[in-house]
């Protein structure tokens, strides 16, 4: 069984994966599938200079990631240049992901199933949410990026209403951590349940 987990920016999408990890659950991040397609050897390096040239790269050549968030929002056709380079190596990452995986199921976190309309791509999709102003207080003090950055990101996703149509399983993540890892304890067992009435 494959799991699409997805949620916007600050929602708890990680904390969740870790939380499927302890339980021996395969989980991959599609975000730091992309991440990693632009370090140095990475597979997209030589294709986003040869498209982006050197302008944003740092003293170490390594891509300076925040300039360049920057620039594709204020450019969509680079935007769509980036995604060109980076959307083949996370799908490539993804297959060999889930050929290797032999969980009992097996999670894939994706920010964007519901802006990417993929969410027949999985047998069932979980999405966490949360309140706007939590999100904000998380992504502002994790990013370290201003308030402004984060809800021009938040501006950009897909709305609550928008991925719970897609989603089988929401889990909301308002309180504590503790509650939000008994919630998920409910999920995961409810996925067992699932596979062995299958």
């Amino acid at each position: 069984m494959l799991i699409g987990l997805t949620g916007g920016i600050g929602s708890g999408k990680s904390l969740a994966g870790d939380f499927f990890k302890s339980k021996d659950i395969d989980v991959i991040d599609a975000d730091d599938l992309a991440h990693n397609a632009l370090d140095k050897e990475g597979e997209g390096y030589k294709k986003f200079l040869e498209i982006f040239g050197e302008n944003f790269l740092d003293e170490s050549s390594d891509i300076n990631r925040k300039a360049l968030r920057e620039y594709v929002f204020k450019n969509p056709e680079m935007k769509v240049k980036l995604e060109e380079i980076v959307h083949p190596i996370v799908q490539k990452g993804i297959l060999n992901f889930i050929k290797k995986s032999n969980s009992k199921y097996r999670i894939i976190i994706v920010p964007l199933i519901a802006e990417t309309k993929s969410s027949s791509f999985y047998d069932r999709v979980l999405a966490i949410e949360c309140a706007k102003g939590i999100q904000l207080e998380r992504a502002t003090k994790r990013d370290s990026s201003n308030e402004e950055q984060i809800l021009r990101i938040i501006k950009s996703q897909a709305s609550t209403e928008e991925r719970n149509k897609i989603a089988n399983d929401v889990v909301v993540n308002n309180g504590t951590k503790e509650e939000f890892m008994i919630n998920l304890e409910g999920i995961h067992k409810k996925y067992l349940n699932l596979l062995e009435n299958d």
